[in-house]
């Protein structure tokens, strides 16, 4: 891309009022934001650069645009006479990398994480010398040869693959696909993770038919404290456990069972695979909806001594609230009439709509109903190489409970 004088650039002018979050570091322009009298957004191409100013001219930055989507733009830089070329996405990369490379460590981590990087649209997991990405915006799409070379120029993996099949990319009207930019593509991914003893855990993942880039890198410091905590022996129950990797956990820190449940079976294979790989632990799979696989559990009389509840996103959009709520309360539930007096439960949600304060609600109104007193023990959130952007309340979604569980 050749450097772009802030001067060439459209404009496009917010409504009065509209600056605020922008000035406060926010980085993401709705298209009811803008006024259209003075800058008609359908007359822009989806990924052209733009200089957006508020109402009275003043400077917000330099972003991509899509008009078609909700979040029609996207900042990329503040200073107004910046120049968009290659040298800019080098710098983000490095600076993201400096970044794990200090406060994670070892060669498996989410090295880009989006808006918090300053990379807008932009996913990037490294698995060692293995890149896979995720694109979920045009003006990154059209951009994608020059971070390609930049990430040459940072740190050039021996393979970079593209899993373009996010339903983010639905809102950005992009098409879903898998792509292999350098070397061959892997079927399965390798992951090591750390734990607090010095030991660490090897698992394996599918790459094209896993979700997300084949692994959660968000959990890993949550898994870790799990391991220093879980009881020696102890028999530990992993809801929607997908490839088993808080299953894989517990059984490197000398669990004696591991029962997995998820909807897919191909999951299931990779977590009976790391589970034995981790430990001596037994593994078995429960294949089925969570709810009703918790029922069956519960009505043959089983109990665990440790519970993990890491469901998909029960709330995916503000108008789901209120029965995404409800599924998490009712999960909750499920699971401590599973737990053993003094058990461990990790209750989990990534659902940015539910706030913290209501997954405990949550976790408390479901203890109620079942006569069991929850004292919380630690508040976990997602690891380092997902860090969060002060101003950008979405960069901000994971919530965990360590949760000591006893009779009322």
């Amino acid at each position: 891309m050749p450097t772009t004088s802030d001067e060439s650039l459209a404009v496009l002018k917010l409504k009065r009022g509209e600056d605020r979050r922008l000035r406060a570091g926010h980085l993401w322009v709705f298209s009811n934001e803008i006024d259209v009298s003075a800058t008609p957004l359908t007359a822009l191409e989806s990924g052209q650069l733009v200089r957006i100013e508020a109402d009275r001219g003043q400077n917000l930055g330099v972003a991509y645009v899509n008009p078609r989507a909700l979040v029609c733009a996207r900042i990329l830089a503040r200073a107004p006479a910046t120049s968009l070329d290659p040298e800019l996405f080098v710098q983000r990369l490095a600076s993201a990398l400096r970044l794990r490379e200090r406060f994670v460590g070892g060669s498996h981590y989410r090295w880009v994480f989006g808006e918090s990087d300053g990379l807008p649209g932009l996913i990037l997991d490294r698995y060692d010398d293995v890149v896979i990405g995720q694109i979920s915006t045009e003006g990154m799409e059209t951009r994608r040869e020059l971070i390609q070379a930049a990430i040459a120029k940072v740190f050039r993996p021996r393979v970079l693959a593209w899993k373009n099949d996010s339903g983010a990319r639905d809102l950005e009207q992009l098409p879903h696909a898998f792509s292999v930019s350098w070397g061959s593509q892997p079927a399965e991914i390798i992951v090591v993770e750390s734990l607090p003893d010095g030991s660490a855990v090897r698992c394996v993942a599918p790459l094209e038919t896993g979700q997300k880039t084949g692994w959660f890198y968000d959990q890993a410091a949550n898994r870790a404290r799990f391991s220093a905590w879980l009881a020696p022996r102890a028999r530990v129950l992993d809801v929607c456990s997908y490839v088993g990797g808080w299953s894989a956990v517990a059984a490197a820190a000398g669990a004696a069972s591991v029962d997995c449940v998820d909807s897919s079976a191909l999951a299931l294979g990779f977590a009976e695979r790391n589970v034995r790989a981790a430990g001596s632990a037994s593994v078995t799979a429960h294949k089925g909806d969570a709810f009703a696989v918790l029922e069956k559990l519960a009505a043959s009389g089983q109990r665990f001594d440790a519970v993990v509840l890491d469901p998909p996103a029960f709330i995916k959009r503000k108008r789901d609230h209120a029965v995404g709520l409800a599924a998490y309360r009712k999960l909750n539930q499920l699971a401590l009439r599973l737990l053993e007096p003094d058990g461990l439960l990790v209750s989990c949600s990534c659902s940015y709509h539910l706030s913290g304060d209501e997954l405990l609600g949550a976790i408390q109104t479901a203890a109620r109903h079942v006569d069991r007193l929850v004292q919380v023990l630690h508040t976990g959130g997602q690891s380092p190489d997902h860090p969060i952007h002060p101003a950008i309340p979405e960069t901000r979604y994971l919530k965990a409970f360590f949760c000591r569980v006893s009779p009322a």
